[in-house]
């Protein structure tokens, strides 16, 4: 099914894990060829020097507060979005933590913390921009890792979460495509395991 997207320079981007790495390289580069984009993260701080370097470039930019573990606060960023720009066009699920060690040596409540954040965040945000897409559609992106492909020593639980939400992405997008809903939905799955 063909799914068309409106040009980057015409979309709403709502982008979570945006106060680092990725998701602000991301936020960044869409706001130049003006998008508007909602940020999103943890570090209300370093959310709020991306927004400013945003606007002072030009750009159209809002942050929103939010730990992507916690299904209320994700609902805000998606209403916090159309509130400031009438709609949400693509959804980026980034957000994501780190931390290596042996599976039998970290504790459970990190590794818990860890699939909260790197597989139920980027669920909860597919749900809510797959409805707030439903109708005029758009698109989803889920950020993975290489390592959604492959297991690693020191980072077992990291490769869990991440094929874990593989699996989850391809089933989403097969069940979408069969209902004929216009969202593309994307893995990407960049090299590198620092988030």
């Amino acid at each position: 099914m063909k799914i068309p997207l409106l040009p980057l320079h015409e979309q709403v981007i709502v982008i979570t894990g945006a106060s680092s790495g990725i998701g602000l390289v991301t936020a960044k580069q869409a706001a130049e060829v003006g998008a508007r984009v909602v940020l999103a993260a943890r570090n209300g701080n370093d959310l709020e020097r991306a927004v400013e370097h945003i606007r002072r470039h030009g750009g159209r930019a809002i942050h929103v507060v939010a730990d992507v573990a916690d299904p209320e606060q994700v609902e805000r960023i998606a209403a916090t979005a159309v509130a400031e720009f009438g709609r949400i066009d693509t959804w980026v699920n980034n957000a994501a933590v780190s931390m290596y060690g042996r599976i039998t040596e970290l504790s459970i409540a990190d590794m818990r913390r860890q699939m909260d954040v790197n597989y139920w965040g980027q669920v909860y945000g597919s749900r809510v921009a797959v409805r707030h897409l439903r109708q005029r559609g758009g698109a989803l992106i889920n950020v993975a890792s290489a390592l959604a492909d492959r297991a690693i020593p020191l980072q077992g639980n990291y490769c869990a979460a991440k094929h874990a939400l593989k699996a989850f992405t391809d089933a989403l997008r097969m069940e979408l495509e069969e209902e004929g809903i216009p969202i593309s939905v994307t893995l990407v799955k960049p090299a590198s395991v620092d988030t």
